[in-house]
């Protein structure tokens, strides 16, 4: 059982969002060629996706580490991941995988992502008005 009444349970699942969106973001752009071969993914999009990660992963790191916690930067992070999850599953229903491992990848990314902006709700619900911002 996950103990989200930690006090910096809302911290750490920050800190991982950021660590999982920066890996998977340089792993997207430096090897994106390797993954269109392997997943049949085009490259394009999925470097794109890397740029756009890398970034979002900064900002993350940086929320995780304020002194207070921003309700809105984490509601933010929160509908983020929402819509990266949705136009994950967007991605496949277009037709943009061309085999099962990109189909498998798309799909486990997204709910990791998904899983992600589920914590960081369970965290935010929990954090107290007073270390909130």
């Amino acid at each position: 059982m996950l103990a989200t009444s930690h006090p910096n349970f809302l911290r750490h699942v920050l800190r991982a969002d950021a660590i999982a969106s920066g890996a998977t973001g340089v792993v997207m752009i430096a090897g994106a060629g390797v993954i269109e071969s392997l997943f049949g993914l085009p490259s394009a999009l999925t470097r794109e996706a890397g740029i756009i990660l890398v970034p979002f992963a900064a900002m993350v790191a940086i929320i995780a580490t304020r002194p207070r916690i921003s309700r809105a930067a984490v509601w933010m992070i929160i509908v983020a991941n929402a819509a990266w999850t949705l136009g994950s599953f967007g991605v496949l229903a277009g037709g943009v995988a061309t085999s099962a491992l990109g189909y498998a990848f798309v799909i486990a990314q997204a709910m990791v992502v998904a899983v992600l902006a589920e914590l960081e709700y369970a965290g935010l619900r929990m954090l107290p008005t007073a270390q909130a911002g």
